[in-house]
Formats: C-alpha cells, structure tokens, sequence
C-alpha cells in the first residue's frame, strides 16, 4: 500500500459516534502506518474540540442535526438546516476531489452522512459501523448501498434489510488495563467496601445526579462507597456532597479505573456505554435517555437485560425508594453480582476494532 492511500472516516455529534471513529483510526494504524485517515465531524459536535487537540488530520462541516426541541432558537436552527447541507456538500466534494479517498467509514451522526453518499456516488468502498440495537437514521437510509455494515446488537439486523455482521462496539483497549488496587488509591477508597459507579455519560445526567442526590442518606446507611461522575458543566451544584464515601468527580479521564474499581455500574444505556459495560464485565443498572432518537437507549438496555446483565428502569416508573431497595438486594448478594458480571462479560464482543479495521483494510487492498 502506498503512501497516498487515504481514507476518511466520518462521525460525531457525541461521544457514542466520535469515540467509535477514534478507536478504528487507531487501531487502522497499526495495522498500516502509511494510510492517511482523514476525519470528518461537525463544527457543532463534540469532534470540534476533540480533533484538533489530538492534532489530527480532520475537516469540521458546517452541519448540525434537526432540532426536535420547540422553540424559537430551535425553529430558527432548523429554518437554516438546508442552507447547511448544501454548504456542507461542496465541502465534502472539494475534500474527495482533493485527497481521493480509497475508502469511507461512517460511524454514525450526522456528520457521516454526506462523507458516505459521496462515497457511495463515486463508488469507492464503504463501511458503516453502527452502535445501537435500534439503527440510526443514516444507517436505514444507506444500508443497501454501502459496502459492510458492522452492528454492535444482534437486533439491529431486524431493521436492515442488507446482510450485517456482528462485530460490537470499537471500545477502548486500554479499559482492560484498570488495575483495583491502584483504583482504589486514585479515588481513596476501601476496598472492604462495596463502590457503585454511577455516571450520565461525558455531560452527565441531570436526572440521574438529582436521584443520586436523593439515595445518598440510604447509601451511607448500607456504608455503600460511590464514585459519581456529575458532567463538568453540573458539577457546582453537587460537588458539595464529597465525603469519605462518595467521591464526587466532573468528568474522568481514566474510566478503566473507575471500572475496575466498581462492584456495580449505574448509568445511561447509549450504545458505548453498554458495549464497555460488557467488555468490563460489570453488572448494572440501566436507565434509558427517554428522548433518545428511536429509543434506542431502551432497545440497548434490554439486549443487555434479557440476557441477565443489566436490569432497567425508565424514568417515569422508579422513584428513589425503588432504586435503593434493588441496590440494597444486589450489593447484599455477592453470588447475584457475580452472575451478573458473568453474563455481562458473555455478551462482550472485545475484537470490534481489529475486525472492522482489518475488513476495512482488505477492502481498500481490492479496490
């Protein structure tokens, strides 16, 4: 392969769609070193920070989402939604026209779909690489066009008519590398004690940090330890309940000690979420986002649940009294964890990335 062969690799917006796209440019590197990955996000996602402080190759379009919210900020987002694809376009087009990739990966978002209809245009290989049980929207639209598709739950084959292979999630590699006793000296925890991690994802949850607000009397009564990552933006409103039991943290930069420190997860159930739940090995307790598109945090929680890993709860059927009584039965029962932790890890799918990327590279190989 020479040193011209480039390929992009498209997706943001969040986390659960850029992490994915970083994980694979990784991993096709080392398979390679002399590809060239070029990545495209949105100048309105998450990417817009993320990418240039890695100081990689990337192009940010001027393309945000439909806004689903009502009100005026929203209404006048949408009203100029057109104008932004058509711009976004010419900046796709120059990009092929300058680099002419040999392939395009699309990790989901809406940043990934302009990269990969031009793909498909020019009939360069495409991949998507879908996250969530219930696909994404620019997976349905695309999936009898694209190359390989590559989905993280065995239900999203339900809703693709093309034939999927089950890869899991891209997760971090370095999450195995969390070590419980160091964990344990990081967040100054003892290890006699029973920890929950609990975390809404890298914002946070604004639901789940004012249920945890409300449990943490009963945690101290079952001497439960807690680290509780709040999102950097929530954090001030309740950094103020740190103790000797419950570590309260803006963001983690390390979630492989957190992992590898915790008994029990509590959390959202976005798709990477799950996937590095299941990687871990931990057992825990899901609370869908109930305004995620296609709902498909629910569809994520109960691939996990059905198969004894997780149990879920929805928003509007648990109160506080519900949530501690079931963490009070499940921290009681070391033989229940343990079941759980099993059947996690039994739906863990760890080679994602080698086998996206090497699926990625073979197709490049036969262009």
């Amino acid at each position: 392969m020479n040193q011209s062969t480039n390929i992009i690799i498209s997706g943001g917006g969040t986390g659960g769609h850029l992490f994915p796209a970083l994980a694979l440019g990784d991993e096709i590197l080392k398979i390679d070193s002399k590809i060239n990955i070029h990545y495209v996000g949105s100048l309105y996602g998450i990417e817009k920070d993320t990418l240039p402080n890695k100081n990689l190759t990337h192009t940010l379009l001027p393309i945000s989402g439909l806004n689903r919210q009502i009100s005026f900020s929203s209404i006048w987002k949408n009203l100029v939604l057109p104008y932004r694809i058509i711009k976004s376009k010419r900046v796709v087009k120059k990009l092929f026209n300058l680099i002419s990739p040999k392939l395009v990966i699309g990790t989901g978002g809406y940043a990934s779909a302009l990269p990969l209809s031009e793909g498909i245009k020019r009939k360069i290989p495409t991949i998507i690489q879908e996250q969530n049980a219930f696909p994404g929207i620019t997976t349905r639209w695309f999936s009898n066009n694209v190359s390989k598709i590559f989905i993280a739950f065995n239900e999203a084959q339900e809703f693709i008519d093309k034939k999927c292979i089950l890869s899991g999630n891209p997760v971090r590699t370095e999450l195995n590398k969390g070590s419980r006793n160091n964990s344990l000296k990081k967040f100054s925890l003892n290890g006699n004690k029973k920890i929950i991690l609990i975390f809404g994802g890298s914002q946070g949850s604004l639901y789940l940090n004012n249920i945890t607000r409300k449990i943490l009397d009963d945690l101290y009564n079952l001497d439960i330890q807690l680290i509780w990552q709040t999102g950097p933006k929530l954090y001030q409103n309740y950094k103020d309940h740190q103790n000797d039991l419950v570590k309260v943290i803006p963001f983690i930069d390390n979630m492989a000690d957190a992992y590898a420190a915790s008994d029990l997860v509590i959390s959202r159930s976005g798709a990477i979420t799950c996937s590095e739940i299941t990687y871990c090995g931990k057992p825990s307790i899901l609370f869908p986002f109930k305004a995620s598109a296609g709902d498909h945090q629910t569809k994520n929680a109960e691939s996990l649940s059905k198969k004894g890993a997780a149990i879920v709860f929805k928003e509007n059927e648990i109160d506080d009294v519900d949530l501690i009584h079931t963490i009070k039965n499940l921290m009681s029962s070391n033989d229940k964890l343990e079941q759980m932790s099993n059947a996690s890890l039994k739906l863990s799918l760890p080679n994602a990335v080698k086998q996206i990327s090497l699926e990625a590279i073979r197709l490049i190989q036969n262009v």
